[in-house]
């Protein structure tokens, strides 16, 4: 009984002290939602609305929405999810994030250092206390978070902030994989001709040029079209020896190309508490 007594006083301590614990910061999102208040559609649209304007303006804005901050404030429970997150670019700092904590009945917009000058304290505490709380007041938690988002992002606009850069779309090399075989045969083929007419070295040099002119023309990647005119000029080159080596049969492993799919990141953004908080 008398070891029974130290054990269940530490297991009553490891609970209190786990109830006590800081809440964990979620997976970076552009809205995360770990109530389930918004649905499906709700998510989708607001995720689609925010990208559509970091591709335009450049800023990050997100939206997260948790059950509680305790035992921290929101205040500090916000900070610590955008020094994780650190969204916006990085020396713009032009991120801003929503956070709810529904359960508290709190939310604050937290603004990066870089939108402070527009995204200031007062115009975050109109958006909160004249666009949104009234809503979620009437239990309209999707059109309150809706119409928040959409009066941010229109007084970030309004910010005249570097344009974002254009990154270059990924290149669909996926149809490689079943076309590889017939491509293999074409360049033997096509090796063969130029070999014939311009002899081995100058049919190789010329098929390598116009395969990796052909390449460029098509995927705008230039390491990819250097590819393309070395395994061409090795085709042609050696073309009647691997097809005589191989007898005419061959097995191409195929081509696969990976998929971004593309996630959200935070650019590296930095924030030093500025925004404002609410209640409902």
């Amino acid at each position: 009984m008398k070891s029974f007594k130290p054990a269940l006083l530490a297991l009553l301590l490891a609970c209190a002290s786990a109830s006590f614990a800081d809440v964990a910061v979620p997976p970076i999102g552009r809205v995360v939602d770990q109530t389930g208040t918004l649905s499906g559609g709700d998510i989708s649209s607001l995720e689609q609305t925010l990208k559509d304007f970091e591709d335009r303006k450049g800023s990050q804005v997100a939206v997260l929405i948790v059950p509680t901050t305790a035992p921290e404030t929101i205040e500090q429970y916000s900070l610590r999810v955008v020094e994780k997150w650190k969204i916006g670019r990085k020396k713009i700092d032009d991120g801003a994030l929503l956070i709810i904590a529904k359960d508290d009945r709190k939310l604050r917009i937290e603004v990066g250092y870089g939108l402070e000058g527009v995204l200031t304290d007062v115009t975050s505490k109109r958006i909160i206390d004249e666009v949104i709380t009234p809503k979620f007041r009437s239990g309209d938690f999707a059109g309150g978070i809706s119409d928040g988002v959409s009066k941010i992002l229109s007084v970030i606009d309004g910010e005249p902030l570097p344009a974002p850069e254009r990154k270059s779309k990924p290149v669909d090399l996926d149809w490689l994989g079943d076309a590889w075989p017939f491509l293999f045969i074409g360049t033997l083929m096509a090796g063969g001709i130029f070999r014939a007419i311009f002899g081995r070295l100058l049919g190789a040099v010329i098929a390598a040029g116009v395969v990796g002119a052909i390449v460029w023309f098509i995927v705008y990647t230039l390491a990819i079209s250097a590819i393309a005119a070395l395994i061409v000029f090795v085709l042609t080159l050696f073309g009647d020896s691997i097809a005589s080596g191989s007898g005419g049969s061959g097995s191409g492993g195929g081509f696969s190309s990976g998929s971004s799919g593309g996630g959200f990141s935070g650019g590296g953004g930095s924030f030093g508490g500025g925004g404002a908080s609410g209640s409902w």
